[in-house]
């Protein structure tokens, strides 16, 4: 992972969530083209099922935004310990339904076999994926761990597995601030 990459490693939820980061030139969007939108999905080994060999387009993009949008909205007010807004509630819902996973049944040649696959376009089976991730997390009493990072600059979240967790990541926000730290202790020594 990079500065400039998506962080990942968290829940599928706000792994999209933090695909838009804040850099020097403010907030961007990972996910803006198709292109980089496959690449976050080679990142992403949840999805793999969804994607299969299909190639993302331009028309995949507005619904996983879309989803992104929700998660968003959700995340931040749970953040800011208010009430979700009921339109990304009722976003996240409408994504689910819309690519609803169905149990295919197959034979292998030794047994049944049952794998969920869902119909449509790619996008909007990773927006039903996506939404259903979220559903999962935002029902989780682990949500209520949910922080943001402690990086001045940074807006991405994280599920911290130790409680004294302050960064989004050791490398990207903690470094920066130990060297901060640092530079600050030793720019002016005292006698």
């Amino acid at each position: 992972m990079s500065d400039t990459g998506p962080l990942t490693g968290e829940h599928l939820a706000l792994d999209l969530v933090n695909t838009r980061p804040s850099t020097e030139d403010g907030r961007v969007d990972l996910l803006d083209t198709p292109a980089r939108l496959a690449t976050w999905l080679t990142l992403e080994p949840a999805l793999a099922a969804e994607v299969g060999d299909a190639v993302p387009t331009a028309a995949d993009l507005a619904p996983v935004h879309a989803v992104r949008e929700h998660v968003d909205a959700v995340v931040h007010a749970l953040l800011r310990g208010t009430r979700p807004p009921k339109a990304a509630l009722r976003g996240l819902t409408e994504a689910a339904r819309a690519a609803p996973a169905v149990r295919e049944l197959g034979w292998d040649g030794v047994a049944v076999t049952a794998a969920r696959r869902r119909a449509g376009r790619l996008g909007v089976r990773l927006a039903a994926r996506l939404a259903e991730a979220a559903a999962d997390l935002l029902t989780d009493d682990a949500v209520g761990r949910l922080k943001q990072c402690e990086a001045e600059d940074c807006v991405l979240v994280f599920l911290p597995a130790h409680p004294r967790r302050r960064w989004c990541s050791p490398t990207r926000c903690g470094n920066r601030a130990r060297v901060a730290r640092y530079y600050r202790r030793h720019k002016n020594p005292t006698p």
